[in-house]
């Protein structure tokens, strides 16, 4: 019998397993991973979360994602801020600003004096060939939404999103119009779909339709994705607080600068991964 530590976290309802692989490499399949994620007959959670050591001599750590379908993607900010949490409870580094490796570059890491972790998310990009997006039949892609076309906003945060900005939730059939948006060809990796709702200069509400996962409760580059492009459209002005199901997340971002993002993280529980050898 193999039996493989992991502990269950969140990030404001963004919830995750971690697993550390410094010392073992346990390679957990992607069939192992969507089992695992199983909410009813696993442990759920919508993202894994793996450390390892990191060949990059700018880096403490490599850090890995995957879905709960098993794909490795590029990027979790809600994740990132586990990991430097998950990194300091076990004793694993006692630096004051942790630099992790990831798909896409490394991304800097600093716990803040009222224990709120902030991640510098890198600076956002607008290319389309980067997210990536393809154009189909427009240029600037849009969105009909109960009759009303609505305009498409896109971002990579080192992840690929499409941000869209509405009057409300009432009445509109998110994973429908997500769906429909992540198997197009625009989007040949996929997408991730917020749905943002100015709610003042400094506020904003937002909902997000991952690839991979589904909508859940928090997303930590969809916040940072959301908070440029209102930025960007002056629908609001720099910082601004991110409002999700899961609960609240600050965003700092001048224009030409790294998106700087606040949050907690937390430890539910602990356990091990029993399997057959």
């Amino acid at each position: 019998m193999v039996k493989i530590p992991f502990t269950k976290m969140h990030g404001i309802g963004n919830d995750f397993i971690v697993i550390n692989q410094m010392n073992a490499k346990y390679n957990l399949t992607k069939n192992t991973i969507q089992n695992l994620s199983n909410r009813h007959t696993g442990i759920g959670f919508d993202q894994l979360l793996v450390v390892e050591k990191s060949s990059n001599n700018k880096a403490d750590f490599k850090y890995r994602i995957f879905n709960k379908d098993g794909a490795e993607v590029e990027q979790c900010g809600n994740g990132a801020r586990c990991f430097l949490h998950y990194v300091y409870s076990k004793g694993l580094t006692d630096k004051k600003v942790v630099t992790v490796e990831t798909v896409k570059g490394n991304i800097s890491l600093t716990e803040k004096e009222d224990g709120a972790i902030e991640v510098n998310m890198g600076n956002p990009n607008f290319n389309l060939t980067d997210i990536p997006y393809v154009s189909v039949n427009e240029t600037i892609p849009s969105v009909i939404i109960n009759g009303k076309k609505h305009s498409i906003n896109l971002v990579s945060m080192g992840n690929p999103h499409a941000v869209i900005k509405i009057d409300n939730f009432e009445n509109i059939d998110i994973p429908s119009i997500a769906h429909k948006l992540q198997n197009s060809k625009s989007f040949p990796e996929g997408v991730n779909v917020g749905f943002l709702k100015v709610i003042s200069k400094k506020q904003l509400r937002l909902k997000v339709y991952e690839r991979g996962s589904g909508l859940t409760l928090a997303c930590g580059s969809g916040a940072c994705a959301a908070a440029v492009i209102a930025i960007r459209n002056s629908w609001t002005i720099n910082p601004i607080h991110v409002v999700m199901d899961g609960g609240e997340l600050r965003i700092e971002w001048q224009h030409e600068q790294p998106v700087l993002m606040s949050g907690p993280a937390q430890i539910v529980y602990e356990g091990f991964i029993e399997f057959d050898d």
